[in-house]
């Protein structure tokens, strides 16, 4: 089942997709659906509107990391998001002025379902609620080291598009057998395949939970293939893993970023 989370006639609602429309789930509007240019939509999360803790992985795909001129790494390379970088599907990110080189990461990202604690490899998909697609954009002028990406880098407002939809973890019973690609403005950039990654989705949890508690509603987003290119005001980012779905957004400048919240 495809979840979503929106705001529509003045509240926020929980919703699932029914025939191409957003049918409602809130007891007083139950069953009412809605046209998808109707809503705002927002990062579609559950059991809580808003993550404890975002993870994020860098140089998790070969071809990235030799695009990158790394060797791969050996144990995961995480960094940690502010959940302030996170917007939801159709909105803005703002590109900072005077940046050189802002590129966009089309990314599996895992909704955690359940607490989880020395979770072994073998159980670990059983603790996800469900996937989603995420947009880890980057700002290289900022970069210090890829192996530990600095704050200004990665944890900028409105730089970690997240959505549309929550599929549930049964609708995906293999993970790494997924294809992802972006276009920008139509033009295909990225494209890739979750069985690229070097530490599958099953590994960075008992990796993860080995020494921390996972909780429902947190994030791991598991790293971008290669092709990744420079995004300038005004350019439409798409970023869509198969099954999942396509999640669209905007990049504005500044100025521009100003007073918006999507697009319809």
């Amino acid at each position: 089942m495809k979840r979503a989370r929106i705001a529509w006639a003045g509240a926020v609602h929980n919703a699932v997709e029914k025939d191409g429309q957003l049918e409602l789930l809130t007891p007083a509007f139950a069953g009412r659906r809605v046209n998808f240019d109707d809503v705002v939509w927002l990062p579609p999360l559950a059991p809580v509107s808003r993550p404890r803790t975002i993870l994020a992985l860098g140089l998790n795909y070969a071809d990235h990391a030799k695009e990158l001129e790394f060797k791969p790494p050996v144990e995961p390379l995480a960094f940690l998001k502010g959940e302030a970088s996170l917007i939801g599907h159709r909105a803005f990110t703002v590109r900072p002025d005077g940046v050189k080189f802002m590129h966009y990461e089309c990314e599996l990202a895992v909704v955690m379902g359940r607490e989880a604690k020395n979770v072994k490899k073998a159980t670990a998909l059983d603790f996800v609620a469900g996937y989603t697609v995420a947009n880890d954009y980057a700002i290289r002028d900022y970069l210090e080291n890829w192996y530990r990406p600095n704050l200004r880098v990665k944890n900028r407002d409105t730089c970690t598009p997240l959505g549309p939809w929550l599929v549930d973890a049964a609708d995906i019973p293999d993970p790494q057998a997924l294809a992802l690609k972006t276009t920008v403005n139509g033009q295909l950039t990225q494209q890739g395949q979750t069985n690229d990654m070097i530490f599958d989705v099953a590994t960075l949890i008992e990796y993860f939970s080995a020494f921390m508690t996972l909780m429902p509603g947190d994030l791991i987003l598991t790293g971008t293939p290669d092709g990744v290119v420079d995004c300038l005001p005004g350019d439409v980012v798409v970023t869509e893993i198969d099954g999942i779905g396509a999640l669209l957004n905007t990049i504005a400048s500044a100025q521009m970023g100003s007073g918006l919240t999507s697009r319809n």
